[in-house]
């Protein structure tokens, strides 16, 4: 089979791979329908992780069963399935509690980017939809696998509530997923936080209120003026820099909480002054196999459409010129097919 693998920063190959195989009997392996470059790829290609040696790229995806291991049995070959970017056995004690994304056993998906992908804990990990979906809800099943469920756990995290006042940091397709998770959780005011126009529209068309361009002590200071100098009851923040984080925790009112699901890049957080915000803090690779069979009910029903985020489809061999467009900004996330 063929696939993506990243040989440095910048350096996106589509190449010959070894076809996966069964190697435990917990194991499924599936045909890629879709995959997708997902804004975490970005750090390795743009040199912020090392790339020390050729790796596989890719935890997004659906597909249709090819086989499965002996001990598989919630699903079968033929059908289509929807899984998450962390695998989890779905029994174990952490997974009993809802918090999937830390199985005893997980292990995080780094192959999807290819023909044919080899899923690990299927049998806990993998969703079937009752039959084979229509073409136009593959991108919105595919978004439910890592960023729809990321944006959800994030508004979770920052305990929306109905007739709440939600900020959102970041507007690539995690935020955007974000506005979605606000708005069906039934916050009333959505605060965007956005300097780019496209997303801006799409973002009010998911459900925000507002728009806020300025960044740093300026956006924090028009969140302020917006919630009548006090801040958001909830603040998802979804991007993973310092100034990121530091612009949610001060966007925050007193006794309002914080969801982080960007991936931390050199970011610190001073504990006397979190200690006297009472701003509160949760986050984390999101348990999305806790939602999944919530976000494709949604999905399929036509309640949200998060494949909106997806504003370039090329062939899976063309995976490269996706990195490169999400790169330099003229993509908010790229949609790949064999």
């Amino acid at each position: 089979m063929r696939g993506a693998v990243m040989h440095a920063p910048g350096d996106v190959r589509f190449e010959e791979l070894d076809d996966p195989k069964i190697s435990l009997p917990t194991d499924a392996i599936i045909r890629t329908v879709a995959t997708c470059v997902c804004g975490s790829d970005l750090w390795p290609y743009r040199g912020t992780e090392p790339v020390d040696e050729p790796q596989p790229m890719g935890h997004e995806y659906v597909g249709i069963v090819e086989e499965v291991g002996s001990q598989v049995t919630n699903v079968r070959p033929g059908q289509f399935v929807v899984g998450s970017f962390a695998t989890s056995d779905n029994t174990c004690a952490n997974c009993r509690n809802g918090w999937q994304s830390s199985c005893l056993h997980r292990e995080f998906m780094s192959t999807c980017q290819a023909e044919y992908v080899r899923i690990p804990n299927a049998h806990g990990t993998l969703v079937a939809t009752d039959e084979h979906p229509d073409g136009d809800l593959v991108p919105g099943l595919l978004a439910v696998s890592d960023v729809m469920g990321t944006g959800w756990y994030a508004a979770l995290a920052a305990e929306v509530e109905p007739g709440s006042t939600a900020v959102v940091v970041g507007d690539g397709a995690v935020g955007l997923c974000g506005v979605i998770a606000a708005k069906e959780l039934g916050a009333e005011r959505i605060i965007a936080m956005s300097r780019h126009a496209s997303r801006q529209k799409l973002a009010l068309e998911f459900g925000a209120t507002d728009i806020i361009a300025e960044r740093g002590d300026e956006g924090i200071a028009r969140v302020k003026d917006l919630t009548g100098g006090i801040g958001a009851d909830s603040v998802l923040e979804c991007v993973g820099t310092a100034e990121s984080m530091r612009q949610a925790l001060h966007s925050a009112r007193p006794g309002g909480n914080v969801g982080f699901v960007g991936v931390p890049h050199d970011v610190r957080v001073d504990g006397q002054e979190l200690f006297f915000s009472h701003v509160g803090l949760r986050g984390g690779p999101a348990p999305v196999r806790r939602y999944l069979p919530d976000l494709i009910d949604r999905v399929l029903t036509g309640r949200i459409d998060p494949g909106k985020v997806f504003d370039l489809a090329l062939p899976l061999d063309q995976v490269a010129e996706g990195y490169r467009a999400m790169d330099e900004r003229r993509a908010i996330k790229a949609l790949l097919k064999p």
